[in-house]
C-alpha cells in the first residue's frame, strides 16, 4: 500500500499491547550506503509478532512496525524487481562473533520488527548483503524461508542424521520447521505438544505419525533408552526441564526457543550421560540457502504451511482473532 505520487505508504503499527493501527508514513526514497530499498512482497506473522501484540516481549519499545519474515524486490539496481528473501538479522560486522562468521549471534544484533521497525509496510531499507535471490519461489514461499531457516539451523547445530531418534517438543511453526529438517536429515522424528490441534496438524498435514502429549509414558519399549536429540521449541522452562530426562546417554538437548530466567538440571545425570546442551539462535545464510533448495525440490510442503493470506489493510481488525486462534494456524501471510 504505497502512493508514489504523494510519497507515502501505509504501515501496520502495534501502538501498544492489544492495539494495532494503520499509519501513513513517508515512503522511503533513499538508503544508506551499502543498503537497498526493497518493496515488500509478503510478510509472515511470527510467534514473536503475536507476543509483541500481547505485550509479552521483554525487550521491545512501542510503537513498533512488526514483521521480520519478509520477501520483497529491490527498487533499483541490477536486481530491481527480482524477488528476494530478506535476512532480518542486522549484525554489526565487528564483534567477535561476526569476525568468526557467526553473525546470527552478533553481540549487537538488531532484528527487523523487534529492535527496529520491520516490514509490515510497503517499503523498507535493508543491508544489501541481507538480500538472497528467491528465484523459483512464490512471494508467499519466500516469506516462509526465515522461520524455516531457524529450524534448519537448529538441526545443523545438532549434527543429527540417519539412525538418530529425535524428539521435537513444541509443534508450532518453529517446531514444525525443525521437525521437517530433522526428518530430511534422515532422523526418526517424534513430535510432542500440549495442543491436540497442533498435533493433529503435524500428523494430518505433515505426516508425523509419532506424536506424544506431555505426561505420556513414552520411555517404554524401543524408546526406553531415550532420544539422541531433544529439540525444544516450546519457550517454556518447565517443558525444557521435563525434556532433560528424555535425552539418551550421549545425547543432546537443543534449545531452539528462548526463555527468560534460569533452567535447572541434575548435574550427576548430565555427566553420567555425557549430555550436551546446545543453544541455537537465528540462522546463517547457509541455512537460508538450504531452505530455499528444499522448497524448490518439493521437500518442504509450503502448501500445508500456508494457513491464510491477509491483506495489510485488514490486519488491524484480524490481528486479535488470529492471535486467539493460532493453535489452529501454521503460517499466516500478510500482503501489502
Amino acid at each position: 500500500m504505497k502512493d508514489i505520487a504523494t510519497g507515502t505508504m501505509m504501515a501496520a503499527v502495534c501502538a501498544e499491547p492489544g492495539t494495532m493501527t494503520l499509519e501513513e508514513r513517508p515512503l522511503p526514497d533513499h538508503a544508506p550506503e551499502g543498503w537497498r530499498l526493497v518493496d515488500i512482497a509478503a510478510i509472515g506473522i511470527c510467534g514473536t509478532d503475536y507476543h509483541i501484540f500481547e505485550g509479552l516481549h521483554p525487550f521491545l519499545a512501542y510503537p513498533r512496525v512488526m514483521g521480520h519474515e519478509l520477501s520483497g524486490c529491490p527498487v533499483d539496481g541490477p536486481d530491481a524487481g527480482r524477488l528476494m528473501v530478506v535476512n532480518p538479522y542486522i549484525s554489526c560486522g565487528e564483534c567477535r562473533a561476526c569476525r568468526r562468521e557467526k553473525p546470527n549471534c552478533c553481540a549487537r544484533i538488531e532484528v527487523l520488527g523487534v529492535h527496529r521497525d520491520g516490514g509490515m509496510c510497503a517499503r523498507i531499507a535493508v543491508p544489501e548483503t541481507n538480500l538472497y535471490p528467491a528465484d523459483g519461489l512464490s512471494r508467499e514461499d519466500a516469506a516462509m524461508v526465515e522461520f524455516l531457516a531457524i529450524g534448519a539451523h537448529a538441526v545443523a547445530r545438532s549434527d543429527c542424521g540417519p539412525g538418530d531418534r529425535v524428539l521435537v517438543t513444541g509443534a508450532g511453526p518453529i517446531g514444525l520447521g525443525t521437525a521437517i529438517f530433522a526428518r530430511l536429515s534422515g532422523a526418526d522424528v517424534h513430535v510432542m505438544d500440549l495442543s491436540r490441534a497442533r498435533l493433529d496438524i503435524a500428523s494430518r498435514d505433515f505426516g508425523f505419525d509419532r506424536i506424544h502429549r506431555p505426561g505420556d509414558d513414552i520411555m517404554t519399549g524401543n524408546l526406553s533408552e531415550g532420544f539422541d536429540v531433544v529439540f525444544d521449541a516450546t519457550g517454556n522452562a518447565k517443558a525444557i526441564e521435563a525434556g532433560f530426562p528424555l535425552v539418551a546417554h550421549g545425547g543432546s538437548t537443543v534449545l531452539v526457543s528462548v526463555v527468560k530466567g534460569d533452567l535447572t538440571f541434575t548435574d550427576a545425570e548430565f555427566h553420567k550421560r555425557e549430555s550436551r546442551i546446545i543453544g541455537s539462535r537465528n540462522a546463517l545464510k547457509s541455512d537460508f540457502d538450504r531452505v530455499m533448495a528444499a522448497i524448490r525440490s518439493g521437500d518442504v510442503p509450503t502448501g500445508a504451511i500456508l494457513s491464510e493470506i491477509v491483506a495489510l489493510r485488514d490486519l488491524p481488525a484480524r490481528m486479535k482473532p488470529l492471535t486467539h486462534d493460532r493453535d489452529h494456524l501454521v503460517k499466516v501471510i500478510v500482503t501489502p
